[in-house]
């Protein structure tokens, strides 16, 4: 892991379509440390880059030039070739999300990538260094809307060992099941233990375990957070960033622990979470993330011009 981890969210989904062969080669073009992605499974086995575990409808147009509709086959009841049928390159006009990010470049016509297209993609841009931070998407209150954990880290680990890649990913989850079979098989991986606290849809809590957890009850660490991703065999935490407090930064670095935060995009955050000694950003903005990390003194990625 580098001093400070650049990471590019979904590929930079504020400028191009997230997840995509066209975000990841516009990150690896701006100079990224780190390419951030989530992954599925098809019924047939393959890993595609998905950060829902469905097709999104407000992402997946169909051959007949429609939007999916709410809420989207889950990819592990679809084939790879059933999901290469969709367009994923441009938001659905007048929905939450276009609104949230009304200056992504569309690229229609871009399919969902697997997994496989994303490492060969940074190996023709010739970046050696740059990494692959993979979130494993299983929520353990919908389990037939993915393999379960054991399956889906074993089709995970067999790709990137015949790819040859282990040695340049980390991988991530809010389910920390997945996160406990990476570290029993395959040890030399690290590990991210990703979380929220507050909002509709908190995954941990301070004085019990929850789903999320695999078992680990932050009650039993002192209700502290850090202290049970230590326990839990943890060497990155993942917080939200309006989660995050100084305090639990300095008790991270005591215990061993990095500190990458999820997801900045404004200067003003991005500034205000370096100041505080974080060791890598998330952000959906990766070009704003390297003009504050550059105003800070931080020593920049270099850029490796690709196409999709």
């Amino acid at each position: 892991m580098p001093a400070f981890d650049i990471e590019a969210h979904r590929g930079g989904r504020a400028l191009f379509p997230e997840n995509t062969l066209v975000s990841f080669a516009g990150a690896l073009s701006m100079g990224v440390n780190t390419l951030e992605l989530d992954i599925g499974v098809t019924r047939d086995g393959a890993i595609v880059v998905s950060h829902e575990r469905g097709l999104n409808p407000d992402l997946a147009l169909s051959p007949d030039g429609k939007y999916v509709t709410a809420p989207g086959t889950p990819l592990v009841q679809l084939s790879l070739a059933e999901v290469k049928q969709y367009d994923i390159g441009q938001i659905r006009p007048g929905s939450i999300y276009a609104a949230q990010f009304p200056d992504q470049r569309a690229a229609p016509g871009t399919k969902m990538p697997t997994l496989k297209e994303l490492i060969d993609l940074v190996r023709r841009s010739g970046d050696e260094k740059v990494r692959l931070n993979i979130e494993t998407k299983i929520d353990p209150n919908h389990p037939d809307e993915s393999l379960p954990p054991d399956r889906f880290v074993a089709v995970l680990l067999d790709l990137l060992r015949v790819e040859k890649f282990e040695s340049r990913v980390m991988v991530q989850s809010f389910d920390w099941r997945t996160l406990q079979l990476v570290q029993k098989l395959a040890p030399e991986i690290p590990t991210v233990y990703l979380t929220v606290q507050g909002g509709r849809d908190p995954t941990v809590f301070s004085d019990k375990a929850s789903e999320w957890t695999a078992g680990f009850n932050p009650a039993e660490h002192g209700k502290s957070i850090p202290r049970t991703i230590k326990a839990a065999g943890g060497v990155i935490w993942s917080p939200y960033l309006r989660d995050l407090t100084p305090e639990a930064v300095t008790e991270c670095h005591t215990l061993g622990l990095k500190v990458v935060v999820w997801t900045a995009n404004q200067p003003a955050d991005i500034a205000r979470l370096i100041d505080m000694g974080v060791d890598g950003i998330i952000s959906d903005r990766p070009d704003l993330l390297r003009q504050t990390a550059a105003e800070k003194g931080i020593a920049l990625p270099a850029a490796h011009p690709v196409t999709p």
